[in-house]
């Protein structure tokens, strides 16, 4: 956690805001999911204290969607009302296909009407059911952040094609701009990033009503860039003992992503495009 804290307190000074996520998912044990529990509810305490300019973004299963949902609702309540107290907001990501209406379930149910000005979601623009959900989160007035999507997923429920996932990305993004409550744009791709430059632009779409997101450590040139430019920067910040899985796990899901990891490593070390 020092670690992390350090690395948004220098993100900050940059003038980049920060989302810390404890590493962690999949858990299937009680004690581990309220371990994970009240290590979250430290992050938000040591946000709080040390004044850094940073959210917090969690996984279901890491507090026990697998084990029950009254089990996940609970540990999610104890983080939620912590960060309530203090107004630290704290997203849910978005893990594989089968999780994705158990995940907007919670969302919808049992947190947003308690808890909606501290909790939001994450939509991923290569599921073909997307449209509709971001339809749904903008009438709710939820935050939203946007991805393509990392998990390896059937043609059935997923576009498989990259233009195909990055038209959505656009389509969903105009939505969410126009009409969203402060969403966010996950992406590393510089034609969808100056797409969404352009299209604010000519919209006249204040740039202080949305952010752009990206991983710690890549394209930090870009992160730059856009920060300097006059818009809203958070940068995600993956941190604790799970790296090894959840790296693994990512790579096996989709090796096209060690691709991009090795070009954007490249291109930021080296000029290399």
């Amino acid at each position: 956690m020092d670690e992390a804290i350090a690395a948004a307190k220098e993100l900050n000074a940059a003038g980049i805001s920060a989302s810390l996520d404890l590493l962690g998912e999949s858990v299937t044990d009680i004690e581990e999911a309220e371990k994970f529990r009240d290590e979250v509810i430290r992050i938000l305490d040591r946000i709080a204290k040390e004044g850094v300019e940073a959210n917090v973004s969690v996984k279901p299963t890491q507090f026990g969607l697998d084990l029950g949902v009254d089990v996940c609702v609970a540990n999610m309540r104890r983080v939620l009302e912590r960060a309530k107290e203090l107004d630290i907001f704290v997203r849910m990501d978005m893990e594989g296909s089968p999780y994705t209406q158990p995940t907007l379930d919670l969302l919808y149910k049992e947190l947003f009407p308690d808890f909606g000005k501290v909790t939001g979601v994450v939509i991923q623009s290569y599921m073909r059911r997307s449209k509709q959900d971001i339809a749904d989160l903008v009438k709710l007035g939820a935050r939203v952040r946007l991805c393509k999507g990392a998990y390896a997923e059937p043609e059935s429920v997923a576009f498989q094609q990259r233009e195909e996932v990055s038209k959505s990305y656009r389509d969903l993004a105009e939505e969410m701009l126009q009409h969203g409550a402060y969403p966010a744009m996950a992406t590393h791709d510089e034609d969808i990033i100056a797409h969404i430059v352009a299209f604010v632009k000519e919209k006249s779409i204040p740039p202080e009503s949305f952010e752009f997101q990206m991983l710690y450590g890549v394209r930090r040139d870009l992160q730059n860039k856009l920060a300097k430019d006059g818009f809203n920067i958070r940068v995600y910040i993956p941190y604790g003992t799970e790296w090894y899985p959840y790296l693994m796990r990512r790579l096996a899901e989709r090796p096209a992503n060690l691709i991009f990891m090795t070009a954007s490593v490249l291109k930021e070390a080296f000029g290399v495009s």
